[in-house]
């Protein structure tokens, strides 16, 4: 799962929850909870993560991942495709899945996610209402316009978020 970490506003760090923690334990002790805010990347929604929590001891294989083994059935044509493509079946089959998943992503799920993201974050800014209303009516130049003078970060992650390209 891909997380967005900001900052007082600001963009602080972008990756996996495992990529992000250090960054934010590195941080001067906050004055106040919502200094520090992250977003999970599928939905908009704000969600925490545990920076208390150690680390757990390398394991072989890919479980900091979050990689679970199950088993697939395929006939053996898919099989002798996948382990011919680059990384082998495994790694061909989680970009297969992570490319079909953007794809299938609707507009209004796009809509919902800034909409969820800028609520949190960007609730008290000018022209906040406006520039959602754009968003739901699908216009990017529009929201621009809302939210031209917001701080950048907040503004073009609202924007990846209701319109993926």
């Amino acid at each position: 799962m891909g997380v967005t970490v900001f900052h007082k506003g600001a963009l602080l760090a972008r990756g996996t929850a495992q990529e992000v923690i250090p960054q934010m334990r590195a941080l001067e002790p906050l004055e106040r909870a919502s200094d520090l805010l992250v977003f999970d990347d599928d939905t908009g929604r704000q969600i925490d993560l545990d920076l208390q929590a150690e680390e757990p001891a390398r394991m072989r294989g890919r479980p900091s991942l979050g990689v679970k083994a199950r088993e697939v059935t395929l006939l053996p044509r898919h099989w002798d495709w996948l382990n011919a493509q680059r990384g082998g079946a495994s790694a061909a089959l989680r970009r297969l899945v992570e490319e079909a998943s953007k794809r299938a992503k609707s507009p209004e799920q796009g809509y919902d996610a800034a909409y969820r993201f800028l609520s949190a974050i960007a609730g008290d800014l000018p022209r906040f209402e406006d520039a959602v209303r754009e968003i739901y009516a699908g216009n990017k130049v529009g929201y621009d316009h809302f939210t031209y003078e917001w701080p950048p970060a907040i503004r073009d992650h609202g924007r990846t978020l209701a319109f993926p390209e």
